[in-house]
């Protein structure tokens, strides 16, 4: 299922939270950066400054083991997931 929805917080260079949503929704196919590695404030700002108080579109994929949803996302027709790539670990 599609929908559009806000991003309402980054958490990092994968994972966000909507107004929507009850849990964190973790971009499908990226492993960036956790919090203290190299690399993980780079990820975290650029997803920030691509999503962050927009409204994306989210195809929920999966549900990780954390219970989250694991999506494509997109802004506008540009792909949130292939845009991030380069700052996977």
């Amino acid at each position: 299922m599609v929908r559009k929805e806000k991003v309402t917080k980054v958490l990092d260079g994968d994972t966000f939270l909507t107004n929507r949503r009850k849990y964190p929704v973790r971009l499908d196919g990226l492993d960036t950066p956790e919090k203290g590695q190299p690399g993980y404030q780079k990820a975290k700002q650029k997803l920030e400054k691509l999503i962050l108080d927009k409204e994306v579109t989210i195809e929920t994929i999966a549900r990780d083991k954390y219970r989250r949803p694991v999506a494509k996302v997109k802004v506008g027709i540009q792909s949130v997931n292939r845009i991030m790539k380069k700052y996977q670990k």
